[in-house]
C-alpha cells in the first residue's frame, strides 16, 4: 500500500492511526500542501480531487479519509475500528462525523487561505476563526459522549474506533492553535489514554519522514 500524506493534515493523521493500529505497512508518499504540491498535475493525476489522504491498495485508489479507515476495517485483518452491533457502529460514525464534517471544513488549510484573503484578516483574525470553530465542534463532541454514555476508555468503551482515530488529530490542531481545552475533559481524558498506544504515538506528525 502507498499512503499520500502530509504530516501536519489531521485527515492523513486518522488514517496514519488505523494503518498502525490494524498492522499495515505502507509505503509514506508526501505531498507538501503549503507547496501546492496537491494541485499540481502530478498528484491530480493519482488523485483528482487534489486532497490528502489517498490510499493506493492493490492497484486501486482510495480517498477520504473515513472511508478510507472503513475499507481498511473490511478488507483487511487486525484488530476492529467499527463495533460489530449496527447502533455501536452508527454512534463511531456519528462522533467520527462531528470532527469530519462539523470541524474540520472549517478550519482546513484551504478554508483558512480564502477567508485571509477575501476578508482581509491577519494572522490573530484567522486564528480567531479557528479557537470559535473548536470550541463550537469540541462542545458537540463533549456534550455527545456525556448524552451517549458509550464512552469508557476510549470513545467507545474500551474498544479503540474509528471515533479515536479522528479525536486525536483534531486534539493536536487545537493544541497546536493554543485552544483552551479545559472546557472538554472528557475528549482529553480520551486523548491522554489513546496516545499511550504505540499505533497513535507512531502516527503523529512529528514522527512523519516529511516532518524534517
Amino acid at each position: 500500500m502507498r499512503l499520500y500524506t502530509f504530516f501536519r493534515s489531521s485527515a492523513s493523521f486518522r488514517v496514519r492511526i488505523a494503518l498502525n493500529y490494524k498492522g499495515l505497512r505502507y509505503e509514506h508518499a508526501g505531498v507538501s500542501l503549503p507547496k501546492g504540491e496537491h494541485l499540481e498535475a502530478g498528484y491530480k493525476s493519482v488523485n483528482a480531487q487534489g486532497l490528502v489522504p489517498a490510499l493506493e491498495d492493490g492497484g486501486r485508489l482510495l480517498t477520504q479519509s473515513l472511508a478510507i479507515i472503513e475499507y481498511l476495517d473490511e478488507v483487511h485483518p487486525g484488530p476492529k475500528l467499527l463495533p460489530a452491533a449496527p447502533l455501536d457502529r452508527a454512534y463511531v460514525r456519528a462522533f467520527s462525523q462531528i470532527i469530519a464534517c462539523e470541524i474540520h471544513p472549517l478550519n482546513n488549510l484551504r478554508t483558512r487561505k480564502y477567508i485571509a484573503k477575501t476578508y482581509k484578516l491577519d494572522e490573530e483574525g484567522v486564528n480567531a476563526w479557528y479557537r470559535h470553530w473548536i470550541a463550537e465542534g469540541f462542545g458537540m463532541m463533549e456534550a455527545f459522549l456525556a448524552q451517549e454514555r458509550k464512552h469508557g476508555k476510549y470513545c467507545f468503551r474500551d474498544q479503540v474506533t474509528m471515533a479515536d482515530c479522528c479525536l486525536v488529530p483534531q486534539v493536536f490542531n487545537a493544541i497546536l492553535y493554543k485552544c483552551d481545552v479545559k472546557p472538554y475533559p472528557t475528549v482529553m481524558r480520551i486523548h491522554e489514554a489513546c496516545m499511550k498506544l504505540d499505533a497513535f504515538v507512531a502516527a503523529q506528525p512529528s514522527k512523519q519522514p516529511d516532518a524534517a
